[in-house]
């Protein structure tokens, strides 16, 4: 299951992080992979050790608020591979301030890099995979996406990330591109490890722990691969329980319930 010999995927977002995590298991199952991310540094020496492992791996510079950006990464990986099979849109940032502290220029910047961007890729991506039998977007949204984050652009671009994803999905259907989006919880990197909403989050999620990189990473590769390719249109939760009912679950502990 999930192997993805002989395609070529474009992760983007993919120079740190749970992009890393895509790239190396996507690498490790046989894909040819484009990095894409504006952290130059980090993308080329990410792709300088996977070649050193063995595994076909580019980096490229892509700024997914840009459709010049994207019209280069497209003919890269046409003169590369000549196809593209995979488009991972997992490129995000986030604004943490409320709705009434949230400048409109902030507004702005999370919702061009976290939903605009998506969209420029998959209009920019779609029609290549269409050239050659198809292929599989996976939007990495968030299990902030069906609740009131406190971050509001992050939470409206990741709510509307769940809808274009049912878009496309219904529109690329007839050419076999399946458009499906991850909606992770709480995942510990290097970039939030110090972050004070932590532990209070653990504590609410049923199955006590964050979740992993490598965790979301599984559930990408497999939306990616032909042992899914009867599920499109579809949001997967993968956050160890919460948006299942933490709050339920917590006042059942509190209350003796459970």
């Amino acid at each position: 299951m999930g192997d993805l010999k002989g395609r070529l995927a474009i992760v983007t977002g993919g120079a740190r992080g749970q992009g890393e995590a895509e790239v190396r298991l996507f690498a490790k199952r046989g894909a040819a992979v484009i990095i894409a991310d504006v952290l130059v540094d980090e993308g080329r020496a990410l792709a300088q050790t996977l070649k050193n492992e063995g595994h076909e791996v580019r980096f490229i510079s892509l700024d997914v608020a840009s459709v010049e950006s994207w019209e280069e990464a497209v003919a890269i990986a046409r003169e590369w591979k000549g196809r593209i099979d995979i488009l991972v849109n997992n490129a995000g940032i986030i604004n943490r301030s409320t709705v009434t502290t949230t400048a409109l220029d902030a507004w702005e910047r999370v919702m061009k890099v976290n939903l605009t961007g998506a969209f420029l890729g998959i209009q920019a991506v779609a029609p290549v995979m269409a050239e050659t039998g198809g292929g599989a977007i996976v939007n990495i949204s968030s299990n902030s996406g069906f609740s009131g984050h406190y971050d509001p652009a992050y939470t409206a671009s990741k709510w509307g990330l769940r809808g274009l994803t049912r878009s496309a999905a219904m529109e690329f259907s007839s050419k076999n591109i399946r458009v499906n989006a991850v909606c992770p919880g709480l995942v510990v990197t290097g970039l939030n490890a110090s972050s004070p909403h932590l532990k209070p989050m653990i504590e609410m999620t049923p199955m006590k722990r964050s979740g992993t990189p490598e965790e979301i990473a599984e559930l990408v590769a497999f939306l990616a691969s032909d042992a899914a390719r009867f599920i499109t249109g579809e949001d997967f939760v993968i956050d160890g329980g919460f948006t299942a009912g933490a709050a339920y679950r917590h006042v059942a502990v509190e209350t003796g319930i459970f």
